[in-house]
């Protein structure tokens, strides 16, 4: 079996937690250590991850450390596919490890595969510390009703075509030749460079015979303030690329929620009835939430500890959506 040289590139910032659990992964998993490029772009952490990283580069000649004062991730992206030496290029989270052989398993089937242009594993959510509120964000975030129609997050039994992977392997020039990632999309940018992927004529896979892992925020107010930072760059990224096949339906359901509970409200002002819109949609949605709640609750958390869950990942980034919609006027775009 032939083996080629390989980059890897991981974004980071303050990930003191998190980075040596993401690089030792690599190195472990089996694929041959001379052949692996790691390359950490730090956007000039504050906490101890660049004494981890330095530790490291002593121990391990293959990890490489770029400064990035922008401190912005596509920005941090881009500057390692410019400094990747190799022919493929595995997209990485600080916040992320890998199960063994990850690494070959994608490089087999993107090889094998007609037409892939890009594959990547199901993602597993993971918690640092097992608590009931950790474990109620980890079940959610692997829920349907959590995340909708995110394949990647709630997995497949067959290889499937995706609209994109969380941590995948691709060929370094094909990224290079569609212009790298979109710098002025601060989130999305994932997303809306694997549209422009598929854009070329080929498409992304999932790949069901391995997997990658991501530990999730693990209190309800870091899970909060992530999902409305993530759903605020929804409606800012389809008005800087000019284009709503930059996102998929998904993204902007919990922003359809929240309109539901707020117009009919203001309506009511004029016409009261409206109100009953109102509640019929927080009614169906409650009937949800709890159905669901109950559904998955386990020794490790409770209906509680769920509901909050929900209702914090939904409000957070419908909320964030709405924001970003007010935003719009104040962005310039691409």
């Amino acid at each position: 079996m032939e083996h080629l040289k390989i980059s890897v590139v991981i974004p980071c910032l303050n990930e003191e937690k998190h980075i040596e659990t993401c690089i030792r992964s690599i190195l472990n998993n089996g694929y041959p250590k001379e052949l692996l490029e790691i390359i950490v772009i730090d956007g000039i952490s504050t906490d101890k991850t660049l004494p981890i990283l330095k530790k490291m580069q002593s121990e391990f000649g293959q990890i490489e450390v770029l400064v990035n004062s922008k401190k912005i991730t596509p920005v941090s992206l881009n500057m390692g596919l410019k400094h990747a030496t190799s022919p493929y290029v595995l997209i990485a989270s600080a916040h992320s490890s890998f199960d063994p052989n990850y690494i070959q398993v994608l490089k087999d089937a993107l090889e094998n595969t007609k037409n892939a242009i890009g594959v990547g594993g199901p993602m597993k959510t993971l918690v640092k510390n097992e608590t009931a509120t950790s474990c109620a964000i980890q079940e959610i975030l692997q829920h349907r009703f959590g995340v909708g129609n995110s394949t990647f997050r709630t997995g497949s039994s067959d290889k499937v075509a995706v609209d994109t992977v969380p941590f995948g392997l691709y060929k370094t020039q094909s990224l290079l030749d569609v212009g790298g990632y979109n710098e002025k999309l601060v989130r999305n940018h994932d997303m809306e460079l694997s549209k422009r992927l598929s854009e070329k004529g080929g498409q992304i896979y999932l790949i069901p015979e391995t997997s990658c892992n991501y530990f999730a925020r693990e209190s309800y107010a870091q899970l909060a303030s992530n999902n409305y930072n993530n759903g605020k760059w929804n409606l800012l990224t389809v008005f800087i690329t000019r284009r709503f096949s930059s996102l998929s339906l998904r993204h902007f359901i919990p922003m359809l929620f929240v309109l539901s509970l707020i117009i009919p409200s203001f309506l009511s002002l004029l016409f009261f009835p409206f109100l009953y819109l109102t509640v019929v949609s927080l009614i169906m949605y409650l009937l949800g939430i709890i159905y669901f709640s109950f559904s998955i609750k386990s020794k490790k958390t409770s209906f509680l500890y769920l509901l909050v869950g929900f209702i914090s990942l939904h409000l957070s980034y419908g909320i964030g959506s709405l924001v970003g919609l007010f935003n719009i006027p104040f962005i310039k775009r691409s």
